[in-house]
Order: structure tokens, then C-alpha cells, then sequence
């Protein structure tokens, strides 16, 4: 059977809602896409980062659109792991075991990869929106596209924008 590694902040959790929630809360407006495409998360909102330290903040995060039933899928006929470089973000451990509990329960707890640095990971597949881990995988290699990622024309990976293109490339 064969082996996937999906990453969870910008692939399974919307990172990017929060972000938006967070800035407009602090300047009273939502940044317009064509103001964040391309660069990267902390260039963008540079507040951030003070937030993501906190406790809670892994907890809100709302999940991407159509993650859920394509990753029950993938279960049942992948060997599937969450992929997290968890370890960054020390406070979040806890919260992103609960939050994939929460969202994802039929994931079970040996499905749960949190790491520092994903390079160490041996799969068939991975699904991330970063470039800095896909680039070293042995693997079939699909980016998320992510704002942050937007303006890079690489082709060493096969890009999905959602999460009905994946499930029309893997089931």
C-alpha cells in the first residue's frame, strides 16, 4: 500500500483565515490577495508571528475546504500520514493533536507525524504548500497552492489548487 505524507498548516488547516482575521482585527481591513501573492507568511503579515506563539491559536483554525471527505477517502485505501513540522511552534503540539482529533477523528494518533525538519520523511507521496519541504522529497511531490507560493513558476512539483484536484489525481 501506498504511503502519503499530507502537511497540515496550509493543506488540511487554513492558516491563511486566521492570518486575514487577525490583521484586519489589528488594521481594520482585510488584505486584497493581489497584496499578500507570492510572499512569504511572516513578509505578508508580519504580526503574525507574535500570534502563532500563543496558546489557542492551532486550536481556531478552520479547516480547507473539502479536506475532510477526500482525506477520510485516502485513508481507506492509502496508508496515510499528517506530516506537521510541529516542533517550530512548541505550544502547538498539543493543539494540533486536538485539532486533528477534532476534525480529522479517523485519523488515529499513529498517523500523526510531528517533526522539525521533514526531510527525515519517507513516503510515496507528499502533499505540502512549501516549497523547502517538497524540494528534498524522494517521492511524487503535489504543492498546495498557498499565497505564498503563488508566484514561483516551478515545475519540479504538480501543483493542485484544491482539494477535488487531488482527490481526481489520487482516487
Amino acid at each position: 500500500m501506498k504511503k502519503i505524507a499530507v502537511d497540515m498548516d496550509g493543506v488540511l488547516a487554513n492558516v491563511y483565515e486566521l492570518y486575514h482575521q487577525f490583521h484586519e482585527r489589528d488594521f481594520g481591513k482585510r488584505k486584497l490577495p493581489e497584496e499578500i501573492m507570492g510572499i512569504p507568511e511572516g513578509e505578508a503579515f508580519p504580526t503574525i508571528r507574535q500570534f502563532i506563539y500563543e496558546t489557542g491559536f492551532f486550536l481556531n483554525v478552520p479547516v480547507i475546504e473539502g479536506s475532510q471527505e477526500v482525506m477520510r477517502k485516502l485513508n481507506q485505501q492509502y496508508e496515510l500520514y499528517i506530516v506537521s513540522a510541529a516542533t517550530e511552534f512548541p505550544k502547538s503540539l498539543p493543539e494540533k493533536q486536538t485539532w486533528l482529533g477534532q476534525h480529522f477523528p479517523f485519523i488515529s494518533w499513529q498517523q500523526m507525524v510531528f517533526c522539525g525538519s521533514k526531510k527525515v520523511i519517507k513516503a510515496d507521496i507528499m502533499i505540502d504548500d512549501h516549497f523547502k519541504n517538497l524540494d528534498y522529497f524522494e517521492g511524487q511531490t503535489l504543492l498546495f497552492t498557498q499565497p505564498h507560493n503563488c508566484r514561483n513558476n516551478d515545475h519540479q512539483h504538480t501543483r493542485v489548487d484544491s482539494w477535488s484536484a487531488i482527490e481526481k489525481l489520487l482516487l
